[in-house]
């Protein structure tokens, strides 16, 4: 595993109850601002295995970037139960709920 993969891994573990990072955001933390699609696959390929609290991520728009219905409504109900208010299409307030380690 990469040093940036470890970091990674060990930031989205990180993100408490209740807040949420952006795959950018992410990436710039791990050290590398231009790798938030390496976040995407990251997450995508370990998040069981390391138990990672995915969905925690969210993209820079403050929106679940999950296109299919049922891995949306996955996520949007994890966030809600964490006590995430979402608006209409998935968008979260950023200046609200928006985690800075």
């Amino acid at each position: 595993m990469t040093p940036f993969t470890e970091k990674v891994i060990e930031i989205i573990k990180s993100i408490p109850a209740g807040k949420v990072m952006t795959y950018g955001q992410i990436a710039g933390v791990a050290g590398s601002p231009r790798a938030a699609r390496q976040v995407v696959r990251i997450l995508h390929s370990m998040s069981k295995k390391h138990r990672l609290p995915w969905h925690r991520v969210i993209n820079a728009k403050g929106e679940i970037a999950l296109q299919d219905d049922e891995s949306f409504n996955e996520q949007r109900m994890n966030l809600e139960m964490e006590g995430v208010l979402i608006g209409l299409h998935g968008k979260i307030d950023l200046t609200k709920y928006q985690w800075h380690p």
